[in-house]
């Protein structure tokens, strides 16, 4: 499932490229027709990511939410703007042109961005696939497919889908005051604080992968009651997450580990195998106390933690 930052991409590709144009709305696959009908021939005027979600703000105020889910995705088309200036964006390197192609989501990652070649010079290309909704401006598509949640909401609305998520940093203007909202929700529970994690009331963005890092990078044991975990430790968690997910918003990269120069940083950058501490490593050797990495279940959810490094308080 993609993550938080994933989805701040996307709301940044989309406010870059979208933003500010008068769209063109379609549901090729047919499944989300009146939606389409409702948001089509306005104009976007925002584009925001909380946690996994996102919504898109149309003149007049309503508002499409989008859950990406397990294996939803959005693949962009036509002119695309880089992500990052002069640095590593990955998908979407290098100044805008036509016939750009760019996925991201569908499994956290961004996928190279690759050229359209059926139909040289034809814009927009048709779709391919299911996809439940289009939009278009003149120069640029994205084409969504694959979601878990896709509606329209009036403001209100709207405002209660966002206000039942918890904290984002990326999308806090006090991120001291959205630290005490978390920490109070991590440590007055009995739900074991790598549960707690993942709980998008709780704090919002937080997958699996940054879950298992999050608290390998604490040295933390997953299994903690929430009202076990000391309370500069639940910040330190927070101020951790902010940070991670700042790095993997700019990157669209999730690079966990700290232990790492500027060469073995680049190594990881595009080698999957060198970005993490435990996640995706059952059976082999902690990185620093060399005992096996541990898979577990948690509330249906793979989970992955160093019984050596990871104690409770």
């Amino acid at each position: 499932m993609p993550e938080g930052h994933t989805v701040h991409r996307i709301a940044r590709q989309l406010d870059r490229d979208f933003v500010g144009h008068r769209l063109t709305v379609t549901s090729p696959q047919g499944r989300f027709a009146a939606g389409a009908s409702r948001l089509d021939g306005r104009v976007l005027v925002g584009s925001r990511a909380v946690g996994k979600q996102l919504f898109l703000t149309v003149e007049g105020g309503d508002v499409l939410r989008v859950h990406l889910g397990l294996y939803g995705a959005w693949d962009f088309f036509g002119r695309i703007s880089p992500l990052a200036e002069g640095g590593v964006a990955f998908g979407s390197m290098g100044a805008p042109r036509l016939r750009r192609a760019v996925r991201m989501g569908e499994g956290g990652r961004d996928l190279s961005a690759r050229t359209e070649g059926s139909e040289p010079g034809v814009f927009p290309p048709p779709p391919v696939g299911q996809v439940r909704v289009r939009i278009a401006t003149e120069e640029s598509v994205a084409d969504l497919r694959g979601p878990m949640a896709c509606e329209v909401l009036d403001p209100s609305t709207a405002q209660v889908a966002v206000a039942r998520l918890g904290p984002d940093p990326a999308a806090e203007t006090d991120l001291g005051a959205a630290g005490d909202i978390v920490v109070r929700r991590l440590t007055t529970r009995a739900t074991p604080v790598g549960q707690l994690l993942m709980d998008q009331s709780v704090v919002a963005g937080i997958g699996n992968i940054y879950r298992a890092e999050l608290l390998f990078r604490a040295r933390l044991d997953p299994w903690t009651p929430g009202r076990r975990v000391p309370t500069d430790l639940a910040r330190a968690l927070w101020q951790d997450w902010a940070t991670l997910l700042d790095d993997g918003i700019a990157t669209g990269v999730m690079l966990t580990r700290e232990d790492l120069d500027a060469a073995g940083r680049a190594v990881a950058l595009v080698d999957r195998d060198e970005r993490h501490w435990v996640y995706g490593r059952a059976g082999r050797p902690c990185r620093v106390c060399g005992r096996p990495v541990l898979v577990e279940q948690m509330a249906a959810r793979k989970l992955y933690r160093c019984a050596g490094c990871q104690l409770m308080p």
